[in-house]
């Protein structure tokens, strides 16, 4: 879980930050999903620009979902992951889940239960993933109550296993 690696099952395993369309032709249309959709959650405030960084206030066009992103060269997206997983720990944000380009944190509130925020890694699939191309990090809160495991939890049953 320390290095993210990027990989094109990222809109499938997101459920608060979703990956746009990049390709030309029409995907093919999934089922229906029966399963309860959470919103998404809006994005993260309050957080550095960590070398060697920039701000990408529109993360890409790839996002269809509120975030803070920033990019980097796609070859140094995971040392710039690991710098910002230890920079969350500092703010006491623990790593609590995860896949290869998501990681979720949470972090207990002062009057019990946790915020949750995560953490994706992505890039442009529509062009060829070279070391130089641009790669993105991007942050979401986790609305509601990541803790609570009753039925009025927004994000029960949603992270995938």
């Amino acid at each position: 879980m320390k290095t993210l690696l990027i990989a094109a099952v990222l809109a499938a395993a997101s459920p608060s930050l979703t990956l746009a369309q990049t390709t030309a032709a029409p995907a093919p249309q999934a089922p229906a999903q029966t399963a309860p959709t959470v919103p998404p959650g809006p994005a993260a405030t309050g957080m550095p620009v960590l070398p060697p960084a920039t701000e990408a206030a529109d993360c890409g066009g790839l996002l269809r979902s509120p975030a803070f992103c920033v990019t980097a060269q796609l070859d140094q997206i995971g040392a710039l992951a690991d710098a910002y997983t230890e920079h969350l720990g500092t703010l006491n944000w623990l790593a609590a889940d995860g896949d290869d380009n998501r990681i979720i944190f949470v972090r207990r509130r002062d009057g019990g239960g946790c915020d949750g925020l995560q953490m994706v890694a992505f890039y442009d699939e529509s062009k060829p993933a070279e070391a130089t191309a641009p790669g993105y990090l991007g942050f979401a809160v986790i609305p509601g109550d990541v803790c609570s495991s009753g039925p009025a939890s927004p994000v029960a049953g949603t992270l995938p296993q």
